[in-house]
């Protein structure tokens, strides 16, 4: 066949493998993308000097006291009543939960910035004890919120969802994530946390609560991290720590791998205590590294 027969093809350069949008988001590029939510979270903290961070966990359905009043208020104006309807009924009670309930969102907003007042004035190239949650509503909303009224920098690890959780307009910018892997989520929540503060919650609360008591029952981790659950009465109701000790299911001395708190200033005080005695004594303030303290496996 001569040259001239051979049809021409319009031939493009092809796209370097990087580039390549389709490759990156098919399971072969699955690793690709696991490793990017590791490296470039690593950047961003270190580059914003963050050296370790304290995490509040719970409800994203919590709202302020005066959204919860004013919502509660326009249900129960005359126009509102539909005639005491079984639905508004259900809606009446329900909001006059909310208000109750809103008592937790104003304590997380109010524990938040106590720990970061104290945490700004910690002699540190570095940030530290940050705040840190899952960057949506409620009491991650709350938390956030302290942080910033405080002067504090503070982090919002959010969460891709169909339902499109949108992250609260509290988080520092620079700090502000999205991830797709849930795992690699809470990768994040543990590798640069000293404490853990867990207020009332559902399914999303009690999965991080005894994640990280798990880790902790297990040694798994080679730091301490502080487990503060918020609120005796709700916890007291929803779990029997103390039947569970009883039953065998986990030992007595398990019972110590956490503390219950019922008022933001105990928390606080508590916090303050325990993160100055393992965390901010001298010899591990010389040791302390460049990079973020990363939660090390223990061999």
């Amino acid at each position: 066949m001569s040259e001239e027969s051979v049809p021409a093809n319009d031939v493009h350069r092809a796209p370097l493998a990087y580039e390549n949008e389709k490759f990156l988001n098919s399971p072969d590029g699955r690793v690709l993308r696991i490793l990017s939510e590791y490296l470039e979270p690593l950047a961003r903290f270190r580059r914003e000097q963050i050296q370790d961070t304290v995490v509040f966990f719970g409800s994203a359905r919590f709202h302020s006291r005066s959204e919860a009043q004013n919502a509660l208020e326009l249900l129960e104006k005359p126009a509102s009543r539909q005639l005491a309807s079984p639905e508004w009924q259900l809606n009446s009670q329900r909001a006059h939960v909310a208000v109750e309930m809103a008592r937790y969102y104003e304590e997380a907003r109010r524990l938040a910035f106590l720990l970061t007042e104290w945490a700004l004035t910690i002699p540190s190239k570095r940030s530290r004890f940050v705040v840190t949650t899952g960057g949506g509503p409620g009491i991650m909303e709350a938390a956030n919120r302290g942080a910033v009224e405080a002067g504090g920098k503070t982090i919002g690890l959010n969460i891709h969802l169909p339902y499109e959780q949108m992250p609260n307009r509290f988080i520092s910018p620079d700090l502000n994530f999205e991830f797709h892997y849930f795992f690699m989520r809470k990768l994040w929540f543990a590798y640069l946390a000293k404490a853990l503060i867990v207020f009332p919650g559902g399914f999303g609360t009690f999965d991080e609560l005894f994640e990280i008591m798990t880790l902790a029952q297990t040694e798994k981790l080679a730091k301490r991290i502080e487990v503060v659950v918020y609120g005796r009465e709700y916890w007291t109701k929803v779990v029997n720590f103390e039947a569970m000790a009883e039953m065998g299911v986990i030992a007595p001395q398990d019972l110590h791998l956490f503390k219950v708190v019922d008022s933001p200033e105990e928390g606080f005080e508590y916090l303050k205590e325990s993160l100055t005695k393992y965390h901010l004594y001298p010899s591990a303030a010389a040791k302390t590294p460049h990079v973020p303290e990363i939660a090390r496996t223990r061999p």
